[in-house]
This record gives structure tokens, C-alpha cells and sequence, in this order.
């Protein structure tokens, strides 16, 4: 397997629960590293061009408003398979359908506010690691 980095942002809801330690913990214990990590409140603007991908879905407005309601924290984490495997520790989008044990069955309360985000794919990753860490050197261990 290839050694891959991708993004996990911890969502306001996450932050207001005081659970950013335990997320954080479930990817170390499944073998990813953060490697680059910080605290942030997006703008509406950031947010839009972020999540620009859904701008024609219904759910657009009420996902930049829920992002932007609060601090993030947005994390490059590194490690084998890491799109896969954080899309695995993640679980579902709905947490109905996440399988136990995954950080959205454990935290989330719904669609909506899911808790976290990561990138769907390795071309993804890529993107959306420099939208939050353009010009600043990841660690590695």
C-alpha cells in the first residue's frame, strides 16, 4: 500500500462537544499520523470555495452556514491507504448507517452535522490539503 496524505476537518460540532482529543486518538490508533494541524473559523468565502463542489445541491447554504457557525480544526494525516482509511474511521455520512465503533456512529447526530469531513479521493486529498496548508511544511515522523 501506498503511503498517502489526506485531509480531515473536525466540524463545529465536533469542537462544541470538547471531542477533538478522542477523534483524533481513533486516527492515531488506526495508523494515521497527523502531520499537519490547526484551529480555524472559516469565512463564508472560504467555506463557499471549499465545499464549491455542492454549490448547485439544496443542502449548500445550510452546510457553509454550519461550517462557518464555529472554529474547525483541519488536519493533514498521513499514512497507508490514508483516503481509504480515514473514509473507514469516519464512517457513513448518515450516522444511521455508520457501523459501530466509526467516529460518526460514536459522535454525530446527523446528516447535517456529522462531525467530520475528509477527502473522498487521492486527487481530492491533494486539493484540499493545499486549500488549508498551501506553503506550510507537513511533518513526518
Amino acid at each position: 500500500m501506498a503511503i498517502e496524505t489526506t485531509l480531515s476537518i473536525l466540524k463545529p460540532d465536533a469542537i462544541e462537544k470538547n471531542i477533538i482529543g478522542k477523534i483524533i486518538a481513533k486516527f492515531e490508533e488506526k495508523g494515521l499520523t497527523p502531520v499537519g494541524l490547526r484551529m480555524v473559523h472559516l469565512s463564508e468565502r472560504e467555506a463557499g470555495e471549499f465545499y464549491a463542489v455542492h454549490a448547485e445541491r439544496p443542502f449548500f447554504g445550510e452546510l457553509v452556514e454550519f461550517m462557518t457557525r464555529g472554529p474547525v480544526v483541519v488536519m493533514a494525516l498521513r499514512g497507508e491507504d490514508a483516503v481509504n482509511r480515514n473514509r473507514e474511521i469516519m464512517g457513513a455520512t448518515n450516522p444511521a448507517d455508520a457501523d459501530a465503533g466509526t467516529i460518526r456512529a460514536e459522535f454525530a447526530t446527523s446528516i447535517g452535522e456529522n462531525t467530520v469531513h475528509g477527502s473522498d479521493s487521492v486527487e481530492n486529498a491533494e486539493i484540499e490539503v493545499n486549500f488549508f496548508f498551501s506553503g506550510t511544511n507537513l511533518f513526518s515522523r
